[in-house]
């Protein structure tokens, strides 16, 4: 079937001026924040409506294309890229908030919703939606479940899977599955919604969600910490969870620290300058909380696990603080980083980050090396800059050459290469450091049930 017929098909399910083949289009739809890859799409289809988006998997089924799944396109492993002549199926249109029940604490809702608008929405209603990250602006629901998308809040509120009480799910054959109906106890056997969270969109197209929401926190202080070893970290972590109910517990180096205040022109936290900084925000139930603080503070300079710090005394100083460690992303995005996401269980991350550093730094003793992370939750993004000089290809096949060494320092601490970016494109390569051949075995058993003709997102996560 020639390209022009795909194209006639989906304009009549869709609406020609649903259909996008320009260019620009192409280029802006097909793909996502990785720029590794050469966008190559034969179109982008829009759709209204879940039957609309079972027609265009069934006519995908029929005529023999693949299909890409596109939310906000801010994915960081490739998992949104399309590079080989697919459609490219967008969930812009499908943005609405269907229902809102304030006794079951639950918002249905459409997958092209954007985080901060759920957000926005929650605190509306006097709720918290507590998923939290950088690209909150832009993000999208649907993309968020289908990567299990952690952030900042994790320590106390969990991954994206933790609030998803129930999807509808258009499956490979165009089959619409309606999973656990936001029940809070359903003991019926297999749970499948929990199958297509983190899926990446190569087991069904989430077209319906069925979001909890809880309440929301008291007063959240940040507290930014000055610290010289990684390892004194731990201590501190704990030192402040015994008596205080933490909702972030993050962390950065100095130099991620300078690339933001210098292009952002923020003032520096406080005069000490250290390796690292530890920013932790913790509800302010009482003055007891704040007491407690100064406490915990004092001590943690007493045992020299500290350097120096700051508090902040409104909302207005709380934003500042953030800003050092939300902004890092956006601010190294201009030297085309090579990123890794990477995860170990919390008491390992100061051992870990430290040999993996070493790794890292004698095999690019010329590239500046970047750290920031969820340190509360085992989480690092460890972020090798380009230098100007060289040319991209050349720098990401640098790079490239010691993930297997990297890698394998995260398998030998029973860690993960992925915690929160997915796999895509990016990290498939590298899946077996994480899954043992059995668990990748079965993981291409389920994907030939769900979507036995291998038309969505083919290539990523696994190979059919």
């Amino acid at each position: 079937m020639s390209t022009e017929k795909i194209i006639d098909w989906l304009a009549s399910i869709a609406g020609p001026e649903w259909v996008k083949t320009d260019s620009d289009d192409l280029q802006r739809y097909g793909r996502d924040w990785t720029r590794q890859y050469t966008p190559a799409p034969v179109a982008i289809v829009l759709p209204a409506s879940i039957e609309a988006v079972q027609a265009i998997v069934k006519l995908a089924n029929e005529l023999k294309f693949a299909l890409v799944p596109s939310g906000g396109r801010t994915g960081l492993s490739g998992g949104a890229v399309a590079e080989n002549g697919e459609v490219v199926i967008a969930f812009d249109r499908m943005n609405q908030i269907l229902e809102f029940n304030a006794a079951d604490r639950q918002v249905r809702c459409q997958p092209g919703v954007i985080t901060e608008q759920l957000q926005e929405f929650a605190t509306e209603n006097n709720l918290y939606y507590p998923v939290d990250f950088a690209s909150a602006g832009s993000s999208q629901l649907g993309g968020n479940v289908a990567t299990n998308a952690g952030g900042i809040k994790v320590i106390r509120y969990g991954m994206t899977r933790n609030w998803v009480a129930g999807m509808k799910v258009v499956t490979g054959t165009g089959e619409l599955l309606d999973l656990n109906r936001g029940l809070a106890k359903n003991a019926t056997g297999y749970d499948f919604r929990h199958l297509f969270i983190g899926s990446e969109g190569t087991l069904g197209l989430i077209v319906e969600l069925t979001m909890n929401l809880c309440s929301p926190p008291t007063d959240p202080v940040v507290l930014l910490l000055g610290v010289e070893n990684m390892a004194d970290t731990m201590p501190i972590l704990e030192t402040f969870q015994s008596k205080l109910s933490l909702t972030a517990f993050e962390f950065f180096s100095d130099k991620a620290m300078a690339h933001v205040i210098a292009e952002k022109e923020l003032p520096k936290p406080f005069e000490t300058d250290t390796a690292f900084y530890a920013l932790i925000e913790f509800e302010n139930r009482s003055e007891q909380d704040m007491e407690s603080a100064m406490e915990l503070f004092e001590h943690c300079l007493e045992q020299g696990w500290v350097a120096d710090g700051t508090i902040s005394q409104n909302i207005g100083q709380a934003q500042n603080l953030w800003r050092l460690r939300e902004d890092i992303s956006e601010t190294i995005a201009k030297f085309t980083p090579y990123k890794n996401d990477i995860s170990v269980k919390v008491s390992q991350v100061p051992q870990f980050l430290d040999e993996v550093d070493g790794i890292v730094s004698d095999a690019y003793p010329d590239f500046e090396i970047i750290w920031f992370g969820h340190i509360g939750d085992g989480n690092v993004h460890l972020n090798i800059l380009k230098p100007d000089s060289l040319p991209a290809e050349e720098f990401f096949s640098k790079c490239g050459k010691v993930s297997d060494l990297v890698f394998n320092a995260v398998k030998q601490h029973g860690g993960t290469i992925s915690a929160e970016h997915g796999v895509g494109l990016l990290k498939k390569p590298y899946l077996h450091f994480a899954r043992d051949a059995a668990e990748i075995d079965y993981m291409k058993a389920v994907k030939r049930v769900f979507d036995p003709n291998n038309i969505l997102n083919p290539g990523k996560l696994i190979d059919c």
